[in-house]
């Protein structure tokens, strides 16, 4: 009977990732990608119910419809009562890609580290964060999003210098950049 509960918490787990797939997902992606059945592979999966943890590692790939996130390792933590708590995929970079309906390009984000806090609908790209979108082209050092608010911040990455015994904060290192394609004249 222990293995079967075992099982089922696991299976129970698998739902929580589905649930975080779901949820990161773009409100503008197809509308059938959540109908399709989800797929996760990677070289190896760890699962700990003590410490409410299941970790994927080498070539991780997630698949639903037209939504692809593929990283080295993922990382999906869970609180006290199984509910899901975050998703972190990292890779050198990690990718996020999915096709949102009525468009033929592809929503794209790319970063080094992308974390997901399911109860707070929040998704931050970290280092070499990257976000392509119909035309614009968002990129900075931490992009932040929010998915209920559709709120996006980002930030460079900053300089901290240390004289004497004063620290203080110097212009960007490396500064957002917003590229907007030009829409080309029809002759």
């Amino acid at each position: 009977m222990c293995k079967q509960q075992s099982n089922l918490k696991s299976k129970f787990r698998l739902m929580l990732v589905t649930s975080f797939l779901l949820a990161m997902q773009s409100p503008f992606a197809l509308t059938t990608d959540k109908d399709q059945d989800i797929e996760i592979e990677a070289d190896s999966a760890e699962l700990d119910d003590k410490k409410g943890i299941t970790i994927y590692r080498g070539n991780v790939i997630v698949t639903q419809g037209s939504m692809r996130i593929t990283g080295d390792i993922m990382t999906v933590t869970y609180i006290e009562n199984g509910d899901l708590d975050t998703v972190i995929v990292e890779g050198k970079p990690a990718h996020y890609r999915q096709l949102p309906d009525s468009k033929d390009i592809y929503d794209e984000a790319e970063a080094l580290r992308m974390e997901y806090y399911v109860l707070k609908n929040f998704i931050v790209l970290i280092n070499e964060a990257l976000v392509t979108q119909e035309g614009l082209r968002f990129s900075g050092h931490r992009i932040e999003y929010d998915t209920v608010l559709s709120q996006v911040k980002a930030r460079g990455k900053t300089k901290t210098v240390k004289e004497s015994d004063k620290t203080r904060t110097t212009g960007d290192d490396s500064r957002v950049k917003i590229t907007i394609k030009s829409k080309k004249k029809k002759n």
